[in-house]
């Protein structure tokens, strides 16, 4: 085998057409070896002789893409210093753009022997291990073009590749659970017909099924257990894992965009799959520990952890950040991808310790002329010290509101003392985005995402039911502020289904009518269910999985109907998807006397401070006024909508609402909560300054100024 120099940049392995590129970076290696594997079970040792920067090199002509290959790394072992090579573990590449095959869990993937943890196991983990893939990196994007939709535009739908496709009725069986199933056309119609606008996809990337899951018969459906970041995850391919899976993700996107739907990745660049140091060896921890972990100052030996996973990496690191900064790109230069949501992402800006806004990270991201130009949005918590960063993070990143959730749910379940809160969170949040000049679009709102109770269960239970994952009910969230209608659980009593319809209707109009970006979790938009479970990650099966309604289920058709009419009725009017927040008074050139924005109680006064305090008060009005929009359109134009009341009975009882008499004589209800369909047929209710509306209680009603 010709074995020549090669190349240190780019790491991974690089296919150029005639043969491929190695390249990998160990700063404690003494000596690496490229190993390639063969179909039956051997594999043929190179070694990485060329050296610049800590990155081994080497160009092998004729290898071709499909190959198998991984690294066994030889130096120090040992772990009280921090160091665990052995090369007996083979090794996957970190910059591997496919990954075949999945880890058969024994002592062999693990750099001690069970029960001694001290010790060193130099059994082989390449027939147990998984193996990094050859690529070809040539793709016929034809006309593809990111359909870069504007965030006041943008409602985001959060989905799971297999959870979403894995019952569709439409889908042939070779197709369900996997990237083809994306691509369906039944699967886009209906994300086009809902109004979706981007697909953010659960976590894609190469995952590990967590040793401790597979022996209980369940598996890491979640996917938020990463191992390879530039790497497709193989399991989602309907058609071979010897880089099928780039292929076919990269057609997916392709179809997507062709439909005007963004694709953006949920990533998980806080940790990886080795978990702590009872963990495998499977990748990083055999290269560099040290240069790829954040370890314990006076005791290496152990990982710092502030993910809840075992480890965190070390975001001080430039191997680190490089390798996060050139996996970004890569998915949005090669693979085309719009966006990202960085999962636990308090833990990217902890330099050091603290969480730190000006970290390294966020200042390589605001730098780079690719990654900052798509969508970046943060899940600002973790679970160290310090982790919960609402309102946090730099001005170029949006973020997961989970203050929006929380109130929103609070307001609805008729908590006291949540009016002032819920006017914030309605209008952009300006108290945690405007002061360092972020904008309400800023604000990423959501109800329910895959954390959690889905839609349906968050009001039909008071309390988790997580009995299935095999944790005595310890796992998943205790304080959900969820209230399940009076009865836990499914029921047939009509009256508490008309109820919780009618809440599961607040919670879409509410998310719908909300100044920032709307994201809706998969399945809500037609009532589904995991039985109160509110943490499915270990549950790769119907539970977990969408179950996609029959036509004849007229529940589910009902909601789904609402659902669409309220994500157009924000489409259709800008006042809904401002991109500055409110002034509260008259805007100036718009020669309209009304202030932009108002609020009323239901007899028709103007909030006042004790208003606003009233332990008891759970009912308003805003008035948005379409005139007096103070953003200019894309051609600096001025915009003008029409304009509207909302009026919102969180109250248990029904309560009378007053018209204001000086924001317009004329009205028409074009959504009202409090009845079946939600959205009144036809032209809706005329309705008059003065006149009184009955709303009843936990309902919603808006009225339609025109213009």
């Amino acid at each position: 085998m010709q074995v020549w120099p090669g190349q240190a940049y780019p790491l991974g392995a690089t296919y150029d057409g005639a043969g491929t590129n190695f390249a990998v970076f160990s700063e404690t290696a003494d000596r690496i070896e490229l190993c390639l594997l063969h179909d039956d079970g051997s594999e043929t040792a190179v070694e990485l002789r060329e050296t610049d920067a800590f990155v081994r090199h080497a160009y092998l002509p004729g290898v071709m893409p499909g190959q198998r290959y991984g690294f066994r790394v030889h130096g120090p072992y040992a772990p009280e210093r921090g160091l665990r090579c052995n090369s007996a573990k083979l090794l996957l590449d970190p910059y591997a753009r496919a990954i075949a095959g999945s880890v058969g869990w024994g002592e062999a993937v693990y750099g001690y022997h069970f029960g001694r943890p001290d010790s060193r196991n130099d059994l082989d983990s390449a027939p147990h291990t998984m193996a990094s893939v050859v690529v070809n990196p040539y793709f016929d994007w034809g006309d593809d073009r990111p359909p870069r939709t504007d965030y006041h535009r943008t409602v985001i739908y959060e989905a799971h590749v297999k959870g979403l496709t894995m019952r569709h009725p439409a889908l042939p069986d070779e197709l369900r659970g996997t990237y083809a199933g994306l691509a369906h056309p039944a699967v886009i119609e209906h994300l086009t017909e809902l109004g979706v606008t981007a697909l953010e996809l659960m976590p894609v990337h190469q995952f590990v099924n967590d040793h401790r899951l597979v022996d209980a018969g369940m598996a890491n459906y979640w996917g938020y257990n990463t191992i390879g970041f530039f790497a497709p995850h193989n399991a989602y391919a309907s058609w071979g894992d010897r880089g099928q899976q780039v292929l076919e993700f990269k057609s997916a996107v392709r179809a997507l965009h062709h439909a005007g739907i963004e694709v953006i990745l949920d990533v998980v660049y806080n940790h990886t799959a080795e978990g702590n140091h009872l963990g495998p060896t499977l990748s990083f921890r055999g290269l560099d520990n040290p240069s790829y972990y954040r370890l314990v100052e006076n005791n290496p030996r152990y990982y710092m952890d502030t993910t809840g996973t075992g480890n965190s990496l070390l975001m001080r690191s430039p191997h680190v950040l490089q390798l996060i900064m050139d996996s970004l790109r890569y998915w949005v230069t090669e693979m085309h991808v719009d966006g990202f949501r960085f999962d636990l992402a308090a833990t990217l800006a902890r330099q050091f310790h603290e969480v730190d806004r000006l970290s390294s990270f966020f200042d390589l991201v605001q730098q780079d002329p690719v990654v900052s130009q798509v969508k970046l949005i943060a899940e600002p918590w973790d679970v160290g010290e310090g982790g919960y960063q609402v309102g946090n993070f730099p001005p170029l990143w949006t973020e997961w509101n989970g203050k929006y959730r929380d109130t929103v749910r609070d307001l609805w379940r008729g908590e006291p003392r949540t009016l002032a809160e819920f006017a914030s969170r309605l209008t952009g949040s300006s108290d945690l985005y405007q002061d360092d000049g972020r904008r309400p679009l800023a604000s990423v709102n959501f109800v329910t995402c895959h954390d959690g109770f889905t839609l349906r269960d968050l009001v039909s239970y008071n309390e988790k039911h997580n009995e299935a994952n095999g944790e005595g009910n310890r796992d998943g969230e205790s304080y959900n502020r969820s209230w399940n209608c009076g009865v836990e659980g499914e029921t047939d009593d009509p009256d508490v289904r008309e109820l919780r319809l009618r809440q599961m209707r607040n919670f879409i109009a509410t998310l719908m009518l909300s100044q920032g970006v709307p994201m809706l979790s998969h399945g809500d938009e037609f009532g589904r269910t995991q039985g109160g479970n509110n943490n499915a990650y270990c549950q790769d099966n119907e539970l977990a999985w969408v179950e996609w309604p029959d036509q004849d289920a007229e529940e589910a058709r009902s909601l789904l109907e609402f659902t669409r009419a309220m994500v157009w009725l924000r489409r259709d009017h800008p006042v809904f998807r401002r991109r500055r927040f409110f002034h509260g008074r008259p805007v100036e050139g718009t020669h309209d006397e009304l202030s932009d924005i108002a609020w009323f109680t239901p007899e028709g006064k103007e909030m006042t401070a004790r208003d606003w305090q009233a332990a008891h008060a759970k009912a308003l009005s805003v008035f948005l006024n379409g005139h007096a929009i103070s953003e200019p359109g894309p051609r600096g134009e001025r915009i003008s909508d029409d304009s509207f009341l909302l009026m919102f009975n969180a109250s248990a009882d029904a309560l009378e609402f007053l018209v204001p008499v000086n924001h317009g004589r004329q009205w028409q209800v074009v959504v009202d909560t409090g009845v079946p369909e939600g959205v009144p047929p036809g032209q809706g209710d005329k309705v008059a300054a003065g006149d009184r509306l009955t709303l009843p209680g936990r309902s919603l009603t808006v009225l339609r100024r025109p213009a």
